[in-house]
Order: C-alpha cells, then sequence, then structure tokens
C-alpha cells in the first residue's frame, strides 16, 4: 500500500453501468466506442461508491480535455478530485478480478478516507489497475 498524490482535478467522461458487477465489462465496452482502448494519451478509470441505499453505483470514465469533448458524445462529466490517495497496484489483474475488489475492502479500512470519494480503478495498461481511495485534509 502506498499514498500518491493527484496534483490536478481530472476531467472525465463516463457510461454507468446498469447493474454492479454484472454491467462492470458492458459499460467499459461501451466507453470504448466513444474512446478507443487504443489511445495511449488518455487515461481510463472504473468508480465507484455506495449510494441508492447502499447499492454500489459504477462508472466507466475516459480522461477528457474538456466538456465540450464529452457532450459532442453525449455523455455526462464528473470530476476526479486531487489531493492524497491510499493506493493498491494490481498486476495482472485479468487472472483474478476479486483482486480488485480485496484491494478495495484493504483500502477502505484506513483512516481519513473521504466519505464523500470515489472508489478509483486506474487502468495502467490492458492488464495493470492502480486501486486508489482519497483521503482527506
Amino acid at each position: 500500500m502506498e499514498t500518491i498524490s493527484i496534483d490536478s482535478d481530472i476531467l472525465v467522461a463516463y457510461i454507468q453501468a446498469g447493474s454492479f458487477p454484472e454491467g462492470v465489462m458492458a459499460a467499459h465496452e461501451q466507453l470504448h466506442l466513444h474512446f478507443p482502448n487504443t489511445d495511449k494519451n488518455r487515461k481510463f478509470y472504473g468508480l465507484s461508491r455506495p449510494e441508492n441505499a447502499g447499492a454500489i453505483s459504477y462508472k466507466a470514465a475516459a480522461e477528457v480535455t474538456e466538456e465540450a469533448e464529452a457532450h459532442l458524445k453525449g455523455l455526462q462529466t464528473l470530476v476526479i478530485k486531487r489531493g492524497k490517495y491510499v493506493s493498491i497496484a494490481i498486476h495482472d489483474f485479468m487472472q483474478d478480478i476479486t483482486a480488485i475488489g480485496s484491494a478495495f475492502q484493504q483500502l477502505l479500512r484506513q483512516p481519513e478516507i473521504d466519505p464523500d470519494g470515489y472508489c478509483i480503478e486506474l487502468y495502467l495498461n490492458e492488464k495493470d489497475v492502480q486501486c486508489m481511495v482519497r483521503m482527506v485534509g
């Protein structure tokens, strides 16, 4: 586990998954119709948190440079807040998808996490993901 800094807010466009965890892959596939995952200059994310009486809400997201880019594609946007994040890297996550959930369970037990933040998956490449949770203060 390590602490990393995100130095500036990150604007992302997203596709809301219809369900969690069943709809996660479909949300990413739909997102990649708008933003091909072959675009090495763009970062891709998974954002999740409990909403609506505790059900997990999941968004497949791509970094955008301006809101107009997202709106042209008919997508909504949100901001990943700058700050300090507690983090766990998972290598070759497709070999054990449950490792992502386990990492977030461990991260969410840390003190001083942002109660309004997201569990953030930053896809480093096709095989590796950085799991992060924002800290307050």
